[in-house]
């Protein structure tokens, strides 16, 4: 581990990035906290090293991040932040972690930075998409090397309560979703067909259509399969695409809501099935010690490669898994 405890958050006053400053401040860390607005940032904790910047303003990224072992984006749309922060810390030689939902900008860091970034880490979409459906779906695989026909990956929410970065996600990302089929990489949009899946308990049986997540692109960077596809339960979209549904409210002393969530990824090789589950509560707050964790994984060494990289590609995902349960999630796997 380093000795280094020093980790830049940039957009530490958002919702996920307060989850992300409070554990990382939870496991020994010193967050410097970043970001455009400097009385916002000033409003977190005194305590707090606070370092205003702007990803127009090369020379103040520069400053946040320097004397960092790593930096966390938590500011979004990541489509305008992820590329002068990853700028950021290649010049700073740090490793860089983001919790993006956002498939083409995943899919364009893993294209311009695979070059540059090798001797360091670029982890994108580490947080509740792109990094924990990967993680299952690396488990799922298990330890045969054979090709999977198909990956399908299930997200079902008891409800969604969006931030209003996720609404603006949402409606930039619209027509512009990453699919992989027949072994090739394409953006549109997605389908409507409807089926049901049978998630385990608590959520059950529910009525799901595909929502091409960014899990899409982690897990076609390193998973060999013919069809990566994901699904999502109908109830938490009727409430993201409802612009009356109100904000994430906490009803815990972590500051988590009370949203209840079950993800379950199913490899197919011929005709028998592999699983992995996992269950939890709020996909904000979950998203933090995610982030934190491969970030401590990183500076320690516990990885298998560098560069520009998925989870399951780098860590050992069902060890990473468990080492999150059961405080923050249930997991059910290898």
């Amino acid at each position: 581990m380093t000795s280094n405890r020093n980790v830049t958050v940039y957009g530490a006053y958002g919702h996920t990035g307060r989850f992300v400053v409070a554990e990382l401040l939870a496991r020994g860390w010193n967050p410097i906290v970043s970001g455009r607005d400097a009385d916002k940032l000033k409003s977190l904790d005194r305590r707090l090293d606070v370092r205003p910047a702007s990803v127009d303003d090369a020379a103040s990224l520069d400053r946040a991040l320097a004397g960092s072992a790593a930096v966390i984006l938590c500011a979004g749309p990541f489509a305008d932040t992820s590329a002068p922060v990853v700028e950021a810390a290649l010049r700073a030689g740090i490793p860089y972690l983001d919790p993006s939902a956002e498939g083409v900008v995943t899919m364009t860091t893993f294209e311009q930075y695979a070059a540059r970034a090798r001797g360091t880490v670029i982890l994108p979409a580490m947080g509740f998409y792109g990094g924990l459906g990967d993680l299952l779906a690396t488990v799922a695989m298990g330890d045969d090397d054979a090709p999977a026909d198909e990956i399908r990956v299930g997200f079902a929410l008891d409800g969604w309560h969006p931030t209003n970065g996720t609404r603006i996600t949402g409606q930039r990302t619209a027509g512009r979703r990453v699919f992989f089929s027949n072994n090739r990489l394409e953006v549109g949009s997605d389908p409507q067909e409807k089926s049901t899946w049978n998630f385990p308990a608590p959520i059950g049986p529910q009525d799901v259509v595909p929502l091409s997540t960014v899990d899409v692109v982690t897990m076609s960077r390193h998973l060999r399969a013919r069809e990566i596809r994901t699904f999502m339960n109908l109830a938490p979209l009727v409430d993201l695409r409802n612009p009356a549904t109100p904000a994430p409210v906490a009803t815990d002393d972590r500051g988590r809501s009370s949203q209840t969530f079950v993800v379950e990824a199913v490899v197919r090789r011929g005709g028998e099935e592999r699983r992995a589950v996992v269950r939890g509560r709020d996909i904000y707050a979950v998203s933090a010690p995610i982030l934190v964790e491969a970030m401590e994984r990183v500076l320690d060494g516990r990885t298998r490669t560098s560069g520009v990289v998925a989870a399951g590609a780098i860590f050992d995902a069902a060890d990473f898994l468990r080492a999150l349960s059961p405080k923050h999630l249930e997991f059910e796997g290898a």
